[in-house]
């Protein structure tokens, strides 16, 4: 059985730091990419980053590359994003996700995780 549990969210000031962690348990971590999404209240789920199995990394759009990194760590089974800068926009519940993918991207994430909620106050 598949879990992925995220932790780490809370609440900050504007201009302060989070580290979400998502640790899995019940595959083979290192062929699957790993993704963080969030949604904010009224809004759609939107892609925050995602990385590969061996470690190839991706951010989406110009407005988190600056941000936000994602990362992992194989030998722990967990992926990372490390927030810095926040703003009240990036309030949201941060969700992660598994889907095969060793050296790419997979279309689809097939496991979920239950979410944290990050709230960025002004």
């Amino acid at each position: 059985q598949v879990q992925l549990v995220e932790s780490g969210g809370g609440l900050v000031q504007a201009g302060g730091s989070l580290r979400l962690s998502c640790a899995a348990s019940g595959l083979t971590f290192s062929t699957y990419a790993m993704g963080w999404f969030r949604q904010a209240p009224g809004k759609e789920r939107e892609f925050v980053a995602a990385v590969t199995g061996r470690g190839g990394s991706t951010v989406n759009g110009d407005s988190l590359k600056g941000r936000f990194t994602i990362s992992r760590d194989n030998a722990k089974a967990t992926v990372y994003l490390q927030m810095n800068s926040l703003k009240p926009e990036d309030t949201a519940i941060y969700y992660c996700a598994a889907g095969l993918g060793t050296y790419g991207l997979p279309k689809s994430f097939d496991y979920w995780g239950q979410g944290t909620q990050v709230t960025v106050s002004s």
